[in-house]
């Protein structure tokens, strides 16, 4: 949650019923899924950008993609987009993508550029990395000092840059407060990109996240995965501020969830003997969901576009050293997370299509859905301003 959720005096909750978010936040074994109109109103949408993204620390981008000073990279939040930068000092700096002089954005979404300034396609305005106005097209006269670009709040974890766009939003360190012991000994701050793929589903983001932290469907849906690690394995842990999440183990003739289940670089060293048997699982609310493996970290970052339509781009991660291995090879971990995606988005929009009928009605979280009831009740809790707790679910 962030400052101004927690405050009772500024924070609207959601236009979502009360006594349906109630139900959503029963124990375990009487709890219901989210109200039709958490998935399908385009009002709880809107709530969404200004109380969840625009009030939270939304991942931008991770390192590996601005390693050059200059190097830059349009970004959506909740209702606005940044621009994320390497300055001169090697630090990270994030400004609304809007230009002073008649708001065209520096970048579109999802762009990159490595150039000295920051420059407005439109006019030719010019701003230095840090937000400066340097030169103004037709404004000679102009009090440059007046006219820098807005900041916004920046700070990183783990190699991934996150962004808080209203500036309130507790430390990041507190919000992910707990997880650093289960993310930390990948070393994903020294990783770098060796794929990205990027998807638009026809389902709203939040089914995405719920159909990510299960695994109840995976036989039926998921051949691929379930000959390398067994549905029915794993655990999920208690729940911090903003994460949920657990693990999955590797079936015993699996090195790493890939197409032939055999391992496509060399075992991260920080990891200890169960961690090298198991698959991590974790959403980081709102946007990214991490898949750590023992020898790559695949990534999911979640961009609503509309109550039924999300993009997501999805990035493999490994260290420096495989990737630069004459003879590395990630094609089997890519194919089979490729497939792996499709099969969930259309479950997904089957999903989305259901939540559109008049015929919905909130079904029940059975015991082996535990995460999907954390992922809810974070939600319920998030709407209604409640403050994290530990979950109810087991």
């Amino acid at each position: 949650m962030t400052k101004l959720a927690q405050d009772d005096n500024k924070f609207t909750p959601a236009p979502l019923d009360k006594k349906d978010l109630d139900r959503s936040l029963a124990p375990l074994g009487e709890a219901v899924m989210l109200p039709a109109a958490a998935y399908t109103d385009p009002q709880v949408l809107a709530w969404e950008r200004t109380n969840i993204f625009d009030s939270g620390w939304v991942m931008a981008a991770h390192s590996s993609s601005l390693t050059n000073v200059g190097d830059q990279v349009g970004v959506a939040l909740g209702n606005e987009s940044v621009v994320v930068s390497l300055s001169q000092d090697d630090s990270y700096c994030a400004l609304a993508n809007v230009c002073r002089h008649r708001g065209h954005e520096l970048l579109a979404v999802g762009e990159k550029a490595c150039r000295p300034a920051l420059r407005c396609p439109y006019h030719g305005w010019v701003y230095d990395l840090d937000g400066r106005l340097r030169h103004a097209t037709g404004g000679d006269d102009l009090n440059k000092e007046k006219f820098s670009l807005i900041p916004r709040r920046v700070d990183t974890k783990w190699g991934w840059i996150f962004v808080n766009a209203n500036g309130q939003a507790a430390p990041l360190s507190d919000t992910l407060a707990g997880l650093n012991e289960v993310l930390a000994p990948y070393g994903i701050e020294n990783l770098v990109s060796i794929a990205h793929h990027e998807y638009e589903v026809v389902a709203n983001w939040k089914v995405v996240h719920e159909n990510y932290q299960e695994c109840l469907h995976c036989p039926r849906i998921h051949p691929e995965l379930s000959r390398v690690s067994p549905p029915d394995s794993g655990d999920n842990i208690a729940p911090g501020p903003t994460w949920v999440g657990g693990w999955m183990d590797l079936a015993p003739t699996a090195a790493t969830m890939s197409m032939d289940g055999q391992a496509i670089a060399p075992y991260f060293p920080g990891l200890s003997a169960a961690s090298q048997r198991r698959v991590a699982y974790f959403a980081l609310f709102p946007n990214l969901l991490v898949s750590a493996h023992p020898d790559y970290v695949l990534t999911h970052r979640l961009e609503p576009l509309a109550t039924n339509r999300t993009r997501i781009v999805c990035e493999w991660l490994v260290a420096p050293e495989s990737a630069a291995d004459p003879n590395f090879d990630p094609t089997g971990a890519i194919e089979i997370w490729d497939r792996t995606n499709q099969q969930d988005w259309r479950a997904c929009e089957s999903v989305q299509r259901g939540l559109e009928s008049p015929a919905y009605v909130p079904g029940p979280l059975l015991d082996r859905e535990d995460a999907v009831a954390r992922v809810v009740e974070w939600f319920a809790r998030t709407y209604s301003g409640r403050a994290p707790v530990e979950s109810r679910a087991k």
